[in-house]
């Protein structure tokens, strides 16, 4: 007998297992079926529900509505389930003729209540088939899941034995599925639609006809899309045997289903409308906060845990379903677990999404309180136990001195993008204020090793113990790029000493389930070649790798190069980036520094203008004030508004590309951000943060494009590949390196006991202030070490203890995140070391003033790489510990100008042509050498000095026609090049010749 592979024989095995789960068999027909099609409610089952658990309130609507009673009552649901929605109307209940009648009963936290045990156990859950829901057509439904007689999931299942697949369940709801059927109409009947076949499943809470936009609902396999192989069974059995039993469902329809609200604006940013959306948890989602309960309950407070999911995978929504879980989370004894969950967050869009998701979930305000204001407002939340508290890192160091006017508890604390800002001494101040763990045991330690201790001591030891994990204290980080660090500190012990995160939602899952864009697949890199020269006659010595960044600086600052670039950019924005996403799309440039970005502001504005485009226009940001050529620039003034404006006015049409300076390349969620030029060095993490600004999807968004001028492909895929796809690490930082550190430092001499026991007592005083009238104090403890280290020690000693004074601090600041680690001695040393090394004198800089001493030379741009930068299916990659500098020292090596220019052109040059040979510097320097321009300059505006500079410029250009007859014949016979190159030159003349004494 040959197997049934039929679609009706899947159909029979998915079915069979949810009746199996709890499920009833119901098949619709006749007078039931009849009703249905009215109502999109199995009316038969709904009654004897609500007669089984609420026999008083149907006896009072009987009186008011006598043999009516079942009509007016579906009237009355319909009307409401019209108005407030399926979910709204399952968990709060429907009110009619003063009776409030219950459409379902949650599962009770605990069966401490026997009634709401045996109310829930009085749910009824159906399975029905091939459900026919419209009267007038011979339309049907493959399956659909029901709760006493109401409509939550319908199903269109395929099987690939057939030849068909999820994607026709896809097609055939988008194609013959008309939202305007009452059991398909949004919010109104069924919560969630899924295309399922035996391998995929794809879900979706609204239909619309062809634009019906549907997510996959699948776990990922092997670190990519689809679902793993199942031994004996479909790999989609997980949605019928795990995501759609009875307790599973009525938890995601109480605890997780809501309802989100967006503001729809139009191109300039103006709100013209509200949008609503169903939102059900993705199966990572669930997935994650589950397993993540899961775990707390078993082991209560005191753990940490890293979920590691990439941009794309909804994290504000993750975030806002395991704040609301663990702090309604009770034990055995119905104590809560935590006191308050406490999420730290620097993006705003997550306090109000949490708390309108929170509200909808428990139907009562006042869970959620956002810290907006000062320290105080913060320690007054934890005070009155309030269960969710929003705020921000910086908020924590303010608030230790509220430690003892409020009792501690168990907290959970949920880090949004956990980098190693919240790995810090910032989050150690937080560890410290919420602990709870006893100190006897430290402290009895200490004594026996120090036979005595100070009282200031024994505040030290308080501190240590409240670093590291703490019993009360559990840390749930949420990152999509984890460093050494925060693995580390977050991340969970494999058996073989690895560490990995406790869940995992990959960039490489993300990118193939199309939730982010491969933002490598089109990736082009650009080669700088370019020689220099001396200007001057003398070959001074200067230290090398100063000397090499340098001249590497003088050439990525050089006008020609920055106007070369910034050419190319627009060219190329015009050509292509401006036809993406409907015309709408956008670019960022990535520079090296806040000069940088100055300069290619004027770049790019100087060259549109000088084309005559007016389609494209820039903004600019970085922090602070820019001094150039004596003129200082800010943000706010070259764009003409001010900072926090900068988001929304990129966003809208008016501006096309925006120069950055280490600003908004993380964090920052642009849809329309379509091309990123990089003129910038970038690895590690930093290439897979500022790259992955630009992996957001949104409506017309098809692909994205990298323009590279410094970076090669194998740096950029070696970043990538780290995080594609789980990230763990590989060893553990040691802290006895510590012990060695110490050693080497004591040695020494620069300080004795005495003064790093002084420096300690004054850090640990009982004094209620110590502001003003300890620094004095401070300074005299730690002045005797700064002379020890001026005039004991010769230079290359002078380095050497700085930089393992500064290893020694970064370490310990760091040991003491990753675990309890007690050691006063260690700990007075970190303290008075990070107080000396503000005082130890800088060593003045080799004056290296080398854009004076050499020459731009030779010039081009050549394309080097073009194509899709491949990233590897390895199952993971490991990192190595972090590194805390090293405690090398010693004189750098110098170098004659004349040896180090060669080998910089050695590696950056190339066979140049003449053409390339830049003598336009020569130009300039005749005419700023010129007594009658510079009369005419320093007696005219720039705009009148040009006719003179125009009529003159060609006489000038004749004069040096014997040095370089290829680039002078150029300007001759190319209009379009004289033209460019009397544009970019004039203002270095007229300025030059102004400032002429």
């Amino acid at each position: 007998m040959s197997i049934d592979i039929s679609e009706k024989g899947f159909e029979e095995n998915i079915e069979q297992k949810l009746i199996e789960s709890g499920f009833q068999q119901r098949m619709l027909t006749g007078s039931d079926l009849a009703t249905f099609q009215k109502w999109a409610i199995d009316q038969e089952t709904l009654f004897s529900f609500i007669e089984a658990t609420q026999p008083k309130s149907m006896e009072r609507l009987r009186k008011a509505y006598k043999d009516k009673v079942q009509l007016k009552v579906m009237d009355r649901i319909d009307k409401e389930l019209k108005r407030r929605g399926m979910i709204d109307c399952l968990r709060h209940g429907v009110k009619d003729y003063g009776v409030t009648l219950k459409l379902a009963y949650n599962k009770p936290p605990t069966d401490m209540n026997r009634t709401l045990v045996e109310k829930y156990g009085q749910n009824i859950f159906t399975v029905s088939r091939q459900v026919y829901y419209n009267a007038g057509s011979h339309k049907s439904i493959d399956m659909m899941l029901s709760i006493n007689g109401l409509p939550l999931v319908v199903m269109e299942l395929k099987n690939q034995l057939t030849g068909q697949t999820v994607e026709h369940s896809m097609k055939q709801f988008r194609k013959d599925r008309d939202p305007n059927e009452l059991l398909f109409q949004f919010k109104k009947r069924t919560v969630v639609f899924f295309g399922v076949d035996t391998d995929q499943v794809y879900m979706t809470t609204q239909l619309n006809k062809g634009k019906t936009f549907f997510l996959p609902f699948n776990r990922g396999n092997d670190g990519g899309k689809g679902n793993p192989i199942v031994e004996g069974d479909y790999r989609t059995s997980y949605l019928w045997k795990e995501i759609l039993q009875p307790d599973s469902l009525i938890d995601i329809l109480y605890r997780f289903v809501y309802i989100q609200k967006e503001n729809i604006r139009d191109s300039n940013g103006d709100i013209i409308d509200e949008k609503e959306i169903v939102i059900f948890p993705r199966y990572h989602q669930l997935d994650a906060v589950r397993k993540v309960e899961a775990d707390v309950m078993e082991h209560r407070a005191g753990k940490n845990y890293l979920i590691q999911h990439s941009a794309g995978s909804g994290k504000t929504n993750s975030i806002s379903w395991l704040s609301h879980r663990l702090a309604k989370l009770h034990d055995e004894e119905e104590q809560p677990v935590f006191n308050s969950i406490i999420v730290i967050t620097d993006r705003r869009v997550l306090d109000r999404q949490l708390q309108d998701a929170i509200y909808q979930l428990e139907h009562k305000a006042g869970m959620v309180e956002k810290i907006d204001e000062d320290s105080n407002q913060l320690a007054k939340a934890i005070q009155n136990k309030t269960k969710i508290i929003i705020t921000t890192l910086q908020k924590f160091p303010f608030i230790l001195d509220k430690v003892g006017e409020f009792s501690r508890g168990s907290y959970g604390i949920i880090i949004d993008e956990a980098h190693s800002s919240q790995g810090g001494k910032a989050s150690s101040a937080m560890t410290a204020l919420l602990s709870d763990k006893t100190l006897e045991e430290a402290y009895e330690q200490s004594m026996v090793e120090e036979g005595e201790a100070t009282d200031a001591e024994e505040r030290m030891i308080e501190v240590i113990a409240k670093s590291g994990d703490q019993s009360n204290i559990s840390f749930f980080a949420f990152t999509a790029t984890p460093k050494p660090k925060t693995v580390e500190r977050f991340g969970r012990a494999r058996e073989d000493g690895k560490y990995e995160p406790f869940h995992l939602y990959s960039m490489r899952q993300a990118i193939e389930e199309g939730f982010i864009h491969d933002v490598l697949k089109n990736y082009v890199t650009y080669q700088t070649f370019y020689k220099i020269e001396k200007s001057i006659d003398d070959d001074p010595e200067v230290v090398k790798s100063k000397a090499s960044r340098q001249i590497a600086r003088y050439v990525s600052l050089h006008p020609h190069n920055i106007a070369q670039k910034a050419e190319i950019m627009v060219e190329h924005f015009r050509k292509v980036t401006r036809h993406k996403i409907n015309g709408r799309a956008k670019a960022m440039v990535v520079t090296g520094s806040r000069l940088h970005a100055v300069r290619y502001k004027h770049a790019f504005d100087k060259y549109l203008k000088a084309q005559g485009y007016s389609d494209l226009r820039t903004l600019v940001a970085f922090s602070g004030t820019v001094e150039d050529n004596g003129l200082s620039y800010t943000e706010a003034e070259m764009n003409k508004f001010s900072e926090k404006e900068l988001p929304e006015k990129f966003h809208s049409d008016d501006y096309q590309v925006l120069i950055v300076a280490e600003k908004y390349q993380t964090g920052f969620d642009e849809p329309l951000l379509h091309t990123m030029y990089v003129d910038k060095p970038l690895d590690g993490i930093k290439a897979v943060q500022t790259l992955s600004r630009l992996n957001r999807t949104c409506k017309g968004k098809d692909d994205t494009f990298i323009l590279d001028f410094v970076n090669d492909a194998e740096t950029i895929q070696a970043a990538f590949q780290t995080y594609y796809e789980v990230t763990g690490l590989g060893e553990t930082t040691d802290p006895n390196i510590l012990y060695d550190v110490q050693h080497e430092l004591d040695a020494m001499q620069v300080y004795t006991e005495e003064e790093v026991n002084a420096v300690a007592n004054l850090e640990y005083s009982d004094q209620p202030t110590k502001s003003a009238r300890f620094q004095g104090k401070l300074n005299a403890a730690l002045d005797p070490g700064v002379q020890r280290f001026t005039k004991e020690l010769d230079e290359e000693k002078q380095e050497y203890f700085k930089s393992s004074a500064m290893k020694f601090v970064r370490t310990y600041a760091f040991v003491l995140q990753i675990g309890p680690f007690s050691d006063v001695e260690l700990h007075k040393r970190f303290i008075y070391l990070s107080s000396l090394l503000k005082k130890l004198p800088r060593k003045p800089e080799d004056p290296v003033y080398l854009s004076d001493d050499v020459a731009l030379e030779y010039y081009r741009n050549e394309k080097s790489f073009e194509g899709s930068i491949i990233l590897n299916e390895t199952g993971g990659a490991y990192l190595t510990p972090s590194q805390y500098g090293s405690a090398a020292g010693g004189e750098e090596e110098k170098e004659r100008l004349s040896s180090i220019i060669d080998r910089m052109n050695d590696r950056f040059g190339t066979e140049f042509t003449e053409v390339d040979k830049l003598s336009r510097d020569q130009i300039v320097e005749d005419m700023k050498a010129n007594e009658d321009l510079a009369q005419k300059a320093k007696s005219n505006t720039k705009d009148n000095f040009k006719f003179s500079f125009n009529r003159t410029f060609m006489d000038f250009v004749v004069n040096r026609m014997q040095n370089n007859e290829q680039f002078f014949m150029k300007i001759l016979e190319d209009n379009e090049f004289k033209e460019f190159l009397m544009e970019d030159m004039i203002d270095e003349v007229y300025e030059g010749l102004r400032d002429q004494d």
